[in-house]
Formats: C-alpha cells, sequence, structure tokens
C-alpha cells in the first residue's frame, strides 16, 4: 500500500512579514510533527491580502523567486524537516509581477515555479492590477510517492485546470487560497461554493483535493478559512472553522485511489475530438 501524508494550514496574516513567516514555520513544524510529507500554507502567506485595493507603492514588495523571504525560509524549513511545501508568493520578474508558486522538495531546493494562471478582477480582489496571467502553464510536481498538481485561488474555480493537472498525471490536487468576504454584497457567502467547487474536482477526477484559506480580518475584509482535505469521493476527511487557526492531516491510500479511479472509467470515456468548442474564444 502507498500511503501519504499530506496537511493544510490556517492561520490569519498581519503586515509583519516576518511575524506570518514565523505562524507559518511554527505550524509546518506541528504538522512535520504529526506526520506530514506535503504542507500547504495559504496564498501569499506573507502579508495581508493586498489585492483589495489598487495601490501602486504594494508593488515594491514584490521579489524574484531565490529573493523573497517567504520562499528562503520555506526552503530551509523543509531541508530541516525534509518535507514538501508548496509556497505562495508575490513574484517580481524583471518589469513583471506575477502571484507564483514555488514548489520546494524535501532538501529544501525549489523544483520550479508556477504563475496563477486566472486573475480575478472585482471589488475586494483587484489582482489583475498586480499580476499578470501566468505563462508558465500548469504543472505537475514530483513529490514523496505521487505527482502533486497546484492551482492557486482562483484557479481552484475552473474545471479545466483540475483536468488539465490530472491528464498531466497528478494524483493529488492543492489549491492555496485567499477569500473571504465580498465587499460589493455583504449578503454574499462563497464559502459554501468555494468548497463544492473544489470537491467536485476531486469527484470528476476521482483525486484528493487539499485547499488552505487563511482566516481573520484585514480592513473590513473578513477571510472564511473552512480549510478542507477531501478524499477521491468528495468525503472530508479533515476540516477547520471559518475563525479558528490551525493544521489538518489526513493519510491517503493512494492505491486505492487509483483503483478507484480507473474503476469509475472517467478518463477512459473520455472524448476529446468532441472538446474542441473548450479551446475556442466565446
Amino acid at each position: 500500500m502507498t500511503e501519504i501524508t499530506v496537511a493544510a494550514i490556517q492561520l490569519a496574516f498581519s503586515s509583519d512579514i516576518e511575524a506570518n513567516i514565523a505562524k507559518v514555520s511554527d505550524r509546518v513544524r506541528e504538522a512535520a510533527a504529526r506526520g506530514a510529507q506535503v504542507i500547504l500554507p495559504p496564498e501569499l502567506f506573507e502579508g495581508e491580502y493586498f489585492c483589495r485595493v489598487e495601490d501602486e507603492g504594494l508593488f515594491a514588495n514584490a521579489r524574484p523567486t531565490a529573493e523573497h523571504q517567504a520562499v528562503t525560509a520555506m526552503q530551509a524549513l523543509a531541508a530541516e524537516l525534509g518535507v514538501t511545501i508548496p509556497t505562495s508568493f508575490f513574484e517580481a520578474d524583471g518589469p513583471h509581477h506575477y502571484n507564483s508558486l514555488a514548489m520546494i522538495g524535501p532538501d529544501g531546493a525549489i523544483q520550479g515555479v508556477y504563475r496563477k494562471s486566472h486573475i480575478p478582477d472585482g471589488p475586494g480582489y483587484e489582482e489583475k492590477f498586480y499580476f499578470r496571467p501566468g505563462n508558465t502553464g500548469f504543472k505537475v510536481w514530483d513529490g514523496p510517492d505521487a505527482k502533486l498538481g497546484v492551482g492557486v485561488c482562483w484557479d481552484q474555480w475552473y474545471p479545466e485546470t483540475a483536468r488539465a493537472m490530472m491528464l498531466m498525471g497528478a494524483e493529488i490536487l492543492f489549491y492555496p487560497t485567499a477569500i473571504g468576504s465580498e465587499p460589493h454584497d455583504t449578503s454574499l457567502d462563497t464559502a459554501r461554493l468555494w468548497r463544492r467547487a473544489m470537491v467536485g474536482h476531486a469527484v470528476s477526477n476521482v483525486v484528493p483535493v487539499v485547499a488552505a484559506n487563511r482566516v481573520g480580518t484585514e480592513h473590513g475584509q473578513t477571510f472564511y478559512g473552512t480549510s478542507f482535505i477531501t478524499d477521491e469521493r468528495g468525503d472530508i476527511l479533515a476540516e477547520l472553522d471559518r475563525e479558528e487557526e490551525g493544521v489538518i492531516v489526513a493519510t491517503l491510500d493512494l492505491d486505492r485511489v487509483k483503483r478507484h479511479r480507473a474503476a469509475f472509467g472517467f478518463f477512459r470515456d473520455r472524448r476529446p475530438e468532441l472538446y474542441g468548442r473548450l479551446v475556442q474564444d466565446i
């Protein structure tokens, strides 16, 4: 039996990058002590979710991958603990800026960088002001006994993202996020939609899903947490509520997942010759 233990971290963050990194580091250590081999922090944990406003001064916080404090801190921690840490960060690449993720392996090396493909734009989530659409394409990484697919926040709403990573060989899907209240409509609570979308990916691809969100209120914007781990049938294995900080851990039986995926036949019965409309502009 091939097993892998995964974890998701849920925290509230401040404008103090060193304090935020220290909080994440403490939870990574906790997760590792509980046997986690792949540990997922939330999106852009280096600071507050700054995309709620358009402020040109905030571009100064972006750094190249190899120089970003969040990335280098997680590299050292991954090497010390022998764990894999998908690390979200604000990347500067020459004149360009991306919402990026460095996949850091258990030796502390950066296996590569994924740049968020789908960039939202709306009240409280004005990411198009800060980030270019990713130019890396979707990526799948070699993890401990499993191939890992990672989408970033807005990517998680797209079934195409999940299916593309599955066709690239992903065996577990991870989604670091930063999502909460909608400033334009205080009656709209997307928490249940957010979860249902990812549980749907789990079911339609017969794959476990790990989602990490932040909590707390930042300048009137409240993040709703509810981080979770689901198995390949969409059953929740571990979860956190809307306010608590913490770590969730679950062990996945990858051999069982593979049997279930083969038995459902979703990939056997695909009809790519009928899907051309999916790659045409509306």
